[in-house]
C-alpha cells in the first residue's frame, strides 16, 4: 500500500481530509500543522511567529522534514497532511488541495478547535495572517528546496476545495487512490 501525502495552503482542508482517509484506509495519520503548532506552543510563539523564526533558523524545518524522510524510508504506508511531505516522500500518492484565500480565512476563523494559533477577531485579520504565512513559506521553500508550492505538475491529483464538501473531496481522493492502488 502506498502512502498518501496531501498538500495545500492553510484552510484547504488538508487535515480534515487526511484524517478521513486515514480512518477509511486504517493507516496512521501525521500532520506538519500539528507539529508546527506544538513547536510554536512550546516556544511560546504563534505559528506566524514560528514561520518568521524558521525564515532565519533552518533547524526548525530540518526537525520537521526529518520526520517525513524517516517515514518514507520505513516502507510503511501513512496518510500525511503537510505542505512538503510529497517532496520528501517521492513514492507517495501526491494530492494537492487548492482553495480561495477568502474561503480559507473563513474556515480558519470559524474553527475554534485549532490550537497554537491566535484566535482572530475578524475574517480579514485571519486572511491577512494566512497570506503573510503563505508568502513566508513560499519564499522559504523556494530558497531552501527550490520548490514552487503553486506548481501542479508535482502531484497525482489536484482538487479545488473552495466550493466542495469534505465528503466529496474525500471520495474523489479515495477513488483516485484506489485506482492507482488496486
Amino acid at each position: 500500500m502506498q502512502s498518501i501525502t496531501i498538500t495545500g495552503h492553510l484552510g484547504s482542508g488538508k487535515s480534515t481530509i487526511a484524517k478521513m482517509l486515514a480512518q477509511e484506509l486504517n493507516l496512521p495519520h501525521y500532520s506538519t500543522g500539528d507539529a508546527q503548532r506544538e513547536i510554536a506552543r512550546q516556544m511560546g510563539l504563534t505559528t506566524l511567529e514560528l514561520n518568521h523564526l524558521a525564515d532565519q533558523d533552518a533547524s526548525i524545518d530540518e526537525k520537521i522534514d526529518g520526520v517525513f524522510k524517516n517515514l518514507d524510508a520505513s516502507g510503511k504506508a501513512y496518510v500525511i497532511d503537510s505542505r512538503l511531505a510529497w517532496h520528501f516522500m517521492p513514492r507517495s500518492f501526491k494530492v494537492k488541495l487548492e482553495v480561495s484565500p477568502k474561503v480559507a480565512a473563513e474556515r480558519i476563523f470559524s474553527d475554534k478547535k485549532r490550537t497554537g494559533e491566535c484566535l482572530y477577531k475578524t475574517v480579514d485579520e485571519a486572511l491577512n495572517t494566512l497570506l503573510e504565512r503563505r508568502k513566508s513559506e513560499t519564499e522559504r521553500f523556494k530558497k531552501t528546496y527550490n520548490i514552487d508550492l503553486d506548481e501542479n505538475k508535482n502531484f497525482d491529483l489536484v482538487l479545488d476545495t473552495t466550493s466542495q464538501s469534505p465528503e466529496k473531496v474525500f471520495k474523489a481522493i479515495l477513488t483516485a487512490y484506489r485506482q492507482k492502488n488496486p
